[in-house]
């Protein structure tokens, strides 16, 4: 017997084959006001859309994911945004944004530089210039040399770091019934 996975025939999952409920703006990114209809409209695409992640039989890697790994946005494993954020806070858990920007290379100016990416950078091409490193980063040498400097003296005296363990499945599915059911929590009590 195979558990499914995230990575398993995407046919098998409604969210993909009803685009027209899961990527709905009602749902993905719903405006701060809305009117009766809009309301309405949002309550009907919800219900739908739960009805679908109830069905599915991967739904609790779909919640684990959407809570521990990735911001996500919209309706997902049968949680709004809101509810996923609630599920964090009673997980003690936070979620690090996904840097796009730096992903796909682009860079602005007036920014703080990652000293990660200066690093990361100069490892994949250690080669390059400092000078050209800093035109790539958007930034002057003396950023670059600053950076680079930091990240010796790390690498001789290492401070500890403190590694925060990812929340079980267990927890996290713990913590998304307190968030969806309170009452069931209330009676129990």
């Amino acid at each position: 017997m195979t558990i499914p996975t995230l990575q398993a025939d995407a046919t098998a999952r409604g969210c993909v084959q009803r685009t027209d409920i899961f990527q709905n703006v009602l749902l993905e990114d719903p405006p701060t006001s809305l009117n009766t209809a809009e309301r309405r409209a949002t309550m009907k695409l919800t219900s739908q859309a739960a009805k679908i992640c109830g069905a599915c039989p991967l739904q609790n890697e779909c919640l684990y994911t959407a809570v521990v790994d990735h911001d996500v946005a919209g309706f997902v494993a049968g949680t709004t945004e809101k509810q996923r954020l609630k599920i964090r806070r009673a997980l003690g858990w936070k979620v690090t944004p996904d840097n796009m920007d730096s992903l796909a290379g682009a860079f602005t100016q007036n920014r703080q530089v990652d000293h990660d990416e200066v690093v990361r950078l100069r490892m994949a091409n250690p080669h390059e210039s400092l000078e050209m490193l800093a035109q790539r980063m958007g930034c002057s040498l003396s950023t670059i040399k600053r950076h680079l400097r930091r990240h010796r003296q790390e690498r001789t005296s290492p401070k500890p770091r403190q590694v925060k363990v990812k929340p079980s499945l267990r927890k996290v599915l713990t913590a998304a019934q307190q968030v969806l059911n309170p009452q069931t929590q209330r009676q129990a009590a």
